[in-house]
């Protein structure tokens, strides 16, 4: 292996994101291990890269799974310099129009399936003596648009367990950094698992949103701009906390952030009357 190559664990490598990182790490000489449900989907790129490209069969969706995969990825090599916890799922519609299983999956993969995932890999994290984390949430892991609650709530559940995890790993050199893109054509809108809508919701902020995503009326970011932007911020020392990627991101968390501290403010005298 090539002098400064890094080693790292990708969830969703087939996809999106992932399979852009992983391309781009595979031609700059890197190793990685692509860490999917169907690994033949990994085919074409292990041809071209049988010495650096490692696949392990991994399932969000079963805690197992997950265990079994990271332990595999972890002794098929000396040490993994960066985990991506970027694999993903979403759901769309208004709170009452989605059911049960479309809500369970939802949080089990985006939620359930990152807090399994860095379960599993932080002793191996501390075994090695550090490590750098990527944590894929999006701008909905803080700020939420109507028809995505089930999705936020899985973006912020996610991030709030990160902000506490980092915290309790910190000493173990095991830096943590959550990445915020926008929406991007990379297929996820593609794959959005939607619920029947209701037509009292039409002429709500509910309609005006699905009638946004079908027209496509979103802000894209560039997903190949966003896969480098991925890739580097691997390199940045301290590991910052967020990277919010996409102008309107930027600008819709900022807004969102200003607009909570204004509020939290406002309520100073109410907030501090309660201390005992």
């Amino acid at each position: 292996m090539k002098m400064n190559t890094r080693t790292w664990m990708i969830t969703g490598a087939s996809g999106g994101f992932g399979r852009l990182m992983s391309e781009r790490l595979l031609q700059r000489g890197d190793t990685v291990i692509g860490a999917v449900r169907r690994p033949q989907a990994l085919d074409d790129l292990r041809e071209k890269y049988p010495n650096t490209l490692i696949t392990v069969q991994l399932d969000l969706t079963d805690a197992d799974s997950v265990r079994t995969a990271t332990d595999q990825a972890f002794a098929a090599v000396e040490r993994i310099d960066v985990l991506v916890s970027n694999a993903g799922h979403g759901t769309f519609g208004a709170a009452e129009e989605l059911t049960d299983a479309q809500i369970r999956r939802v949080i089990d993969v985006n939620l359930l399936g990152s807090i399994t995932l860095i379960q599993a890999a932080l002793p191996h994290l501390r075994a090695q003596g550090g490590g750098r984390v990527l944590q894929v949430t999006s701008e909905g892991g803080q700020i939420a648009y109507p028809n995505f609650s089930a999705y936020h709530a899985s973006k912020w559940g996610t991030e709030g367990f990160i902000e506490s995890v980092a915290q309790e790993v910190a000493p173990f050199g095991i830096e943590f950094t959550l990445l915020e893109p926008g929406p991007s054509q990379t297929g996820f809108g593609a794959a959005l698992d939607f619920a029947p809508a209701l037509p009292v919701y039409d002429q709500t902020p509910s309609g005006a949103t699905r009638r946004m995503l079908e027209d496509g009326a979103f802000a894209w970011v560039d997903p190949g701009k966003v896969a480098d932007a991925f890739i580097a911020v691997a390199d940045v020392s301290p590991a910052p906390k967020r990277l919010a990627l996409g102008s309107g991101p930027y600008h819709q968390i900022k807004d969102a952030l200003e607009s909570r501290l204004a509020e939290l403010q406002a309520q100073h005298d109410i907030s501090t009357a309660v201390d005992a």
